[in-house]
């Protein structure tokens, strides 16, 4: 059986310390997923203004692109998306983009990022899906992949009215690959994975966590 599909959504305002701290530890965990295997890591610092984002985004790159820095299994692969951005994605060389649910639909952000003379390669979309139904329209909208939320209650989110896994096993029927967000855990990641899903997409089960032991749990 092939290894799940895992993403790492990064969130400097989870670590300790200063604005520079925060940045320089989340810039050392995006090289810590990358050297583990980590398939995307997607760069979502929703507060930061489109330069900082940028430049956050470039040097997020140059760890990716460092020839130094292999995964554990000899191959380096981790493709960043960034959130929402699809000019800063296309700016700084990142692979794709993460679309919202209420944003530009994928098809447009396709036209967008085959239209750009900066883009040398086919960009991977994402999106992220509440419903089954919004998981089939991502699929016939041609997205690569859907991040489906929030499967588990959330710890900053306790008011919020998780999917559970049921609903998740719905959204996973359409052709496209569903990743698990919301809750996740090493505990309760199999039943997501039973229920269909491709993969893991989380923020503190690799923030909080050594990215290495993660990977090699699945």
């Amino acid at each position: 059986m092939a290894r799940p599909i895992l993403c790492y959504i990064t969130d400097r305002s989870q670590f300790p310390g200063d604005e520079a701290a925060r940045r320089q530890r989340l810039l050392d965990k995006i090289a810590e997923a990358a050297q583990s295997g980590v398939d995307y890591i997607q760069l979502r610092e929703k507060d930061l203004a489109a330069r900082d984002l940028e430049e956050l985004a470039r040097e997020a790159v140059r760890i990716l692109h460092d020839p130094n820095l292999g995964s554990g299994n000899g191959e380096r692969s981790t493709v960043l998306l960034v959130n929402s951005r699809t000019d800063v994605a296309l700016a700084t060389g990142a692979g794709g983009v993460h679309l919202r649910s209420d944003d530009i639909s994928p098809a447009e952000a396709r036209r967008i990022w085959q239209c750009s003379c900066r883009a040398s390669a086919r960009g991977t979309i994402s999106i992220s899906c509440h419903q089954p139904s919004e998981v089939q329209q991502a699929a016939i909208a041609g997205a690569d992949l859907a991040l489906f939320a929030p499967v588990f209650d959330k710890k900053d989110s306790p008011g919020r009215r998780p999917a559970g896994v049921e609903v998740l096993r719905e959204a996973c029927q359409y052709p496209i690959p569903v990743l698990a967000l919301g809750g996740v855990t090493l505990e309760n990641a199999a039943a997501c994975l039973a229920a269909g899903a491709a993969g893991i997409a989380a923020i503190r089960l690799f923030q909080e966590n050594d990215i290495a032991q993660v990977v090699d749990s699945f």
